[in-house]
């Protein structure tokens, strides 16, 4: 995978709905996130209130006990949970992740092959919203499952915070 451009910033998409931004990702009319080239995942498919990525771990992902670092299998929950809540958000609102659990069952190594994590939303309201995932192998095998709790917030906090940041405030 390679990644050329940067995903849009807020100001890119503010009139969008976090489904419409997804599945701009996901057709190709913006880009994946800057994270997905180094992690090599990307988000495969969407609709309200889920989504699927890809990853394909390897040697680069390895742990010095010659497997995949626990942290590919979290980073990819964490991705695909966090993308899944943005499906059910209306224009103007952004997410932060406030919780992740990440339960390990099998590991990985680079002849896992292609890996598919799937998550949906449990609940989506006004300030909080939660998501479970699980990632599986080519064979279907369960390797990690997640969950995760996020907080909603207008996306004008968020660009309020950084300008304040920038001007050393």
């Amino acid at each position: 995978m390679s990644m050329l451009k940067t995903a849009p910033g807020a100001g890119d998409s503010a009139g969008m709905t976090g489904l419409d931004r997804v599945l701009a990702m996901v057709e190709g009319r913006a880009p994946q996130a800057p994270i997905s080239a180094m992690m090599a995942m990307r988000t495969r498919a969407a609709g309200p209130g889920w989504v699927e990525f890809v990853g394909v771990p390897g040697v680069e992902h390895y742990n010095p006990m010659g497997i995949v670092h626990g942290g590919y299998a979290a980073t990819l929950l964490d991705s695909c949970l966090g993308i899944a809540v943005l499906t059910s958000l209306a224009p103007g609102l952004a997410f932060t992740t406030i919780d992740l659990n990440v339960t390990y069952l099998r590991a990985m190594t680079a002849r896992t092959g292609e890996v598919v994590a799937r998550a949906d939303v449990v609940s989506s309201g006004r300030r909080i919203a939660t998501a479970r995932g699980t990632v599986v192998d080519s064979e279907g095998r369960l390797i990690a499952t997640g969950t995760t709790t996020c907080m909603v917030f207008p996306m004008e906090e968020r660009l309020a915070a950084e300008a304040k940041r920038e001007n050393g405030a």
